[in-house]
């Protein structure tokens, strides 16, 4: 399937939506004053090790400390690793590399095993051998692509190396060109190492538009579209040195319309941040992003055109299949997802549906686990979280409803402050007490609960006045003692 690249450049942000048959399915949002650290390389020193949650934390120079699993330290033996307490300890400087950005309240996720990216192959300066990427099934290719490898490596070669799948067919003076060019980075991050006082940043990653080239444009990308006159011309310089075959994809989109509102990219990224998502059938996904998961429920809405209920759902249920699987990838949704599609009957139709499901999210870059239906008729799945969903990166909790997606009513509201005023009158003598509230709250005293404040300004033997603040939330008010 045919697929196109929209980068959308910013002094302030980059932005990357991938197109397929004219419908986005990806977004990736980038900001020059919050980049993504995943990929970095950092010199950090050991401030705690825990060992009943066999971690450390590391002071890496980051905003808050990042966390170092024992699975992700590397000790160049197979299995059966000893306890984090035996392999470092407090105040230890390691060369470390972010795994997992920071997300919500917790730090970065660490691995002292470096990997350097390349083009076509991946650096593993600590191991020795040479692995093939999952994505190439055909043995017998990999075997070839195994030796040819090692055949352009010199007899003492320190390091080893994974083939990516776009290096399927590349040509030997590509994969040397890869091999040079990762060594020499490699080289350059050794001698900052040397020279550094920890904590300090070692390599920074490449920035979105140029992984763009290196790590997403494949051969079924036809065009890579960009919108500023400088950035294409920097990316033609770093298409040209590293991965040739690229530049000719490159195009400048120097147009007065915007890019990204040419291709109805902007009505995407609003939609894909709305909790509902409607279905062309007339059914419609109800999708909830919280800490501990995702889920995603599937309703036949106004739906009525299949011959009878079981077809309705069936019908309905696959259209869902499809668009959850679009969905994930819009938003970058991770870790545990489970998905309540509409309960059928027919076991041929549940292994319909997720055989649809499958055939979607195989096109999705990021790992995906499908488990299939649980004993509830709920369909769970994973899928790998490496960065902040789309969501977390555009926006905050909401101040009213602190995030909860809620408000009491003015009523729950009112009853708080009536047993608010009744506390503070039994700890302050006061002459005169006064209520500063959102107008709905105001408006409930002096309507439907009038009777409750009279009673209980006769109960505390003091006037109660009632001033309504239009700035204030419907959860906010203030008792002022007079």
């Amino acid at each position: 399937m045919a697929e196109e690249f929209l980068i959308n450049c910013t002094p302030q942000e980059t932005r990357v939506a991938l197109i397929e048959q004219g419908v986005v399915q990806e977004l990736h949002i980038e900001r020059t004053g919050s980049r993504g650290i995943v990929g970095n390389i950092y010199l950090g020193r050991v401030v705690r090790v825990l060992p009943g949650m066999q971690s450390a934390f590391i002071d890496a120079g980051l905003a808050r400390t990042a966390f170092l699993h024992v699975a992700d330290v590397w000790t160049g033996k197979n299995g059966g690793a000893a306890p984090i307490e035996k392999l470092i300890g407090e105040g230890e400087t390691l060369m470390v590399q972010v795994l997992k950005d920071p997300i919500g309240g917790k730090g970065a996720r660490l691995t002292t095993q470096i990997s350097l990216a390349g083009r076509l192959l991946v650096y593993l300066p600590q191991e020795k051998h040479i692995g093939i990427s999952q994505k190439i099934e055909d043995e017998a290719g990999r075997e070839a692509l195994r030796e040819r490898v090692a055949r352009l490596l010199s007899p003492d070669e320190s390091g080893g190396f994974i083939v990516r799948t776009v290096a399927e067919n590349a040509s030997d003076e590509a994969l040397s060109a890869d091999i040079a060019y990762l060594k020499k980075l490699w080289q350059e991050i050794r001698q900052r190492a040397a020279k550094a006082a920890a904590p300090a940043l070692l390599h920074h990653d490449l920035t979105l538009a140029e992984r763009v080239l290196r790590d997403l444009a494949g051969p079924e990308t036809v065009r890579i579209v960009v919108d500023s006159r400088e950035n294409f011309q920097k990316l033609s310089a770093f298409a040209r040195e590293y991965m040739p075959q690229l530049a000719g994809l490159l195009e400048h989109y120097a147009g007065e319309r915007p890019l990204f509102d040419l291709y109805g990219v902007e009505d995407e990224i609003q939609k894909a941040l709305a909790r509902r998502v409607d279905l062309k059938s007339g059914g419609y996904l109800i999708i909830d992003q919280t800490e501990a998961l995702t889920t995603i429920d599937v309703n036949t809405g106004a739906y009525v055109g299949a011959r009878n209920f079981d077809e309705t759902i069936f019908k309905t249920n696959l259209e869902a299949a499809q668009t959850i699987a679009r969905q994930l990838r819009l938003r970058n949704l991770g870790g545990i997802i489970i998905i309540d599609f509409i309960d059928m009957e027919s076991s041929e139709h549940k292994a319909a549906v997720l055989g649809e499901l499958e055939r979607a999210l195989a096109r999705d870059h990021t790992r995906i686990t499908v488990n299939g239906f649980t004993q509830l008729g709920l369909v769970e799945l994973t899928r790998k979280r490496t960065r902040e969903s789309l969501a977390q990166t555009l926006c905050e909790p909401c101040p009213t409803c602190n995030g909860r997606g809620v408000v009491k009513t003015a009523q729950t509201v009112a009853y708080e402050i009536l047993r608010e005023i009744l506390r503070e009158a039994r700890q302050f003598s006061a002459r005169e007490m006064r209520v500063l509230a959102a107008p709905a709250v105001i408006e409930l005293f002096e309507d439907e609960e009038s009777n409750s404040l009279a009673m209980l300004s006769d109960f505390i033997r003091r006037p109660i006045s009632l001033k309504a603040e239009p700035s204030y939330s419907q959860e906010q008010y203030d008792i002022v003692l007079l």
